[in-house]
């Protein structure tokens, strides 16, 4: 079963549409060291549990309508409810940062399917 749910996911990840979009909760975060993918939180950079790194998606705040287009480069949230986490500059740029957590619509634009 472990092997079953394991290879589920991994499809997931690499079997991505464009069309695919989430709504839920959305946090923000600013780690001082390097991301899952080996990179560093940027301006524009999220974290996301299943999409694969170097994936584009719009972030939508359904409270205020912005919206903001970030890079996929770390994994999380890994706190229940919650569909994707936002760097601090993403967070200003959709007007939620004050208050921490915010509902929002997760639209993927690219999958990187199998770059690496």
């Amino acid at each position: 079963m472990k092997r079953f749910v394991i290879a589920a996911a991994a499809l997931a990840a690499f079997t991505c549409s464009a069309d695919a979009a989430w709504v839920g909760k959305a946090s923000y975060y600013n780690l001082g060291g390097r991301t899952a993918s080996g990179g560093h939180v940027g301006a524009f950079t999220a974290a996301h549990r299943t999409l694969p790194f170097g994936s584009k998606v719009r972030v939508t705040n359904l409270k205020n309508s912005r919206s903001v287009v970030v890079t996929i480069n770390d994994r999380g949230p890994f706190t229940g409810g919650r569909v994707i986490d936002v760097s601090v500059h993403a967070a200003d740029a959709l007007g939620f940062r004050a208050a921490g957590v915010t509902t929002v619509r997760v639209e993927a634009l690219s999958s990187v399917a199998t770059a690496e």
